[in-house]
C-alpha cells in the first residue's frame, strides 16, 4: 500500500516536472514580449477584432514562438551545454532529450499554424510559418555559427508577430504594419550586441562568432551606437506615414535620445575596452525603450 502511493506520488511529480521542461522548452521569456507585440499589431489595426477569436489566435502565435524556441533549443543542444547563460536549459541538464525537443517543436509548429488559420485567415498562418521557419532555418541552422551578423539578419523574424496582429483583425498588409518590423528589426543588433560584450566569454566557450569575438570589442561598441542613431529616422516613419499622432512622436523620440545617449556612454569608454555596467545598462534599457515604444502605439490609439 505504501509503495503504491509513493509510486503515483513519484508519478505524478516526475509528470509535473517533464510537463515545467516542456515549458521551459518553448522560452516564456520571448513568449511573453511575442504576445505583447502581437497585441498591439492586432488592437491598433483598423478593424476591431471579436474579443474570443483575438485571444485564440495570439495563443496560437505564443504556440507558434515556444515552437521555434523548443526547435532552437534541440538544434543548440551542444552549444547550450557550454555556457553559462543555457546550461541550465532542460536538454543540457538531462531532463529533457534532442529527440523530445524535435518532435514536441514540430508539433506545436503544425498545431499553430493550423490553429491560427483557422482561428484567423490564411495569411496571418502564411507569415506564422515564414516566422518560425526563418528562426530555425535562416537564423539558428544556418547563420548562427557563420557570421557575426546572425541577429541582424535572424532578427527579421522576431519583428513579424506584431505584423501577424494586424493581418489578424486586418486580413491584409499595409506600410503601418510594416513600421512594427522596422522597428524591432533596427533595434535587434543593439540589444543582442551589449549583450554578447558582457557575455563574451560564453560565446567564446561555445565557439560563436559574436561581433565582439570576430571585430573587437571597439567595433562592436560603434555598431551598437550606430544602430542606436538609426533608430531616430526609424520611430518617426508612423508618426511621417499618418499612423500616430505629436503624443507618440515626442515621448518615442525623447526615449530614442536617450537610447542614443546610454549607447554614447558605452561607446566613449577607453578604447577597445568597456565598462561591464554599462553594457548592461544599454541591454537593460533597449528592453524597456522597446516596450515603451509599443506601449506608445496602443495610448496613441486610445487618445
Amino acid at each position: 500500500m505504501t509503495t503504491n502511493i509513493l509510486n503515483k506520488k513519484s508519478f505524478f511529480e516526475n509528470s509535473l516536472f517533464n510537463i515545467k521542461s516542456f515549458l521551459l522548452l518553448m522560452k516564456p521569456r520571448v513568449m511573453s514580449l511575442v504576445i505583447f507585440t502581437c497585441a498591439v499589431g492586432l488592437l491598433t489595426a483598423s478593424n476591431d477584432v471579436p474579443f474570443v477569436k483575438a485571444v485564440i489566435s495570439i495563443f496560437f502565435v505564443a504556440i507558434g514562438a515556444g515552437a521555434a524556441g523548443a526547435l532552437n533549443m534541440w538544434y543548440e543542444a551542444d552549444l547550450d551545454k557550454l555556457m553559462k547563460r543555457t546550461c541550465l536549459r532542460p536538454i543540457p541538464t538531462g531532463k529533457l532529450n534532442k529527440k523530445q525537443a524535435l518532435i514536441f517543436g514540430i508539433l506545436l509548429s503544425i498545431i499553430s499554424i493550423i490553429g491560427l488559420y483557422f482561428s484567423s485567415n490564411l495569411l496571418s498562418a502564411i507569415i506564422l510559418f515564414i516566422t518560425i521557419s526563418f528562426y530555425v532555418f535562416v537564423y539558428t541552422i544556418w547563420l548562427k555559427r557563420k557570421t557575426p551578423q546572425n541577429i541582424v539578419i535572424g532578427g527579421a523574424s522576431g519583428a513579424l508577430p506584431p505584423v501577424i496582429g494586424w493581418t489578424i483583425a486586418n486580413n491584409s498588409l499595409s506600410f503601418e504594419p510594416i513600421t512594427f518590423f522596422l522597428i524591432i528589426f533596427f533595434w535587434t543588433p543593439s540589444h543582442f550586441w551589449a549583450l554578447s560584450l558582457f557575455k563574451a566569454d560564453d560565446y567564446k566557450k561555445a565557439n560563436i562568432p559574436m561581433l565582439p569575438l570576430t571585430n573587437g570589442i571597439e567595433n562592436t561598441k560603434k555598431n551598437i551606437l550606430i544602430y542606436s542613431i538609426i533608430m531616430l529616422p526609424v520611430v518617426i516613419v508612423p508618426y511621417a506615414i499618418g499612423f500616430v499622432g505629436n503624443v507618440y512622436l515626442i515621448i518615442s523620440l525623447l526615449l530614442t535620445f536617450c537610447y542614443i545617449y546610454i549607447c554614447y556612454d558605452l561607446y566613449k569608454f577607453k578604447k577597445n575596452k568597456f565598462e561591464i555596467s554599462k553594457a548592461k545598462k544599454v541591454f537593460s534599457y533597449s528592453i524597456l525603450y522597446l516596450f515603451l515604444l509599443f506601449v506608445l502605439f496602443l495610448v496613441d490609439k486610445i487618445f
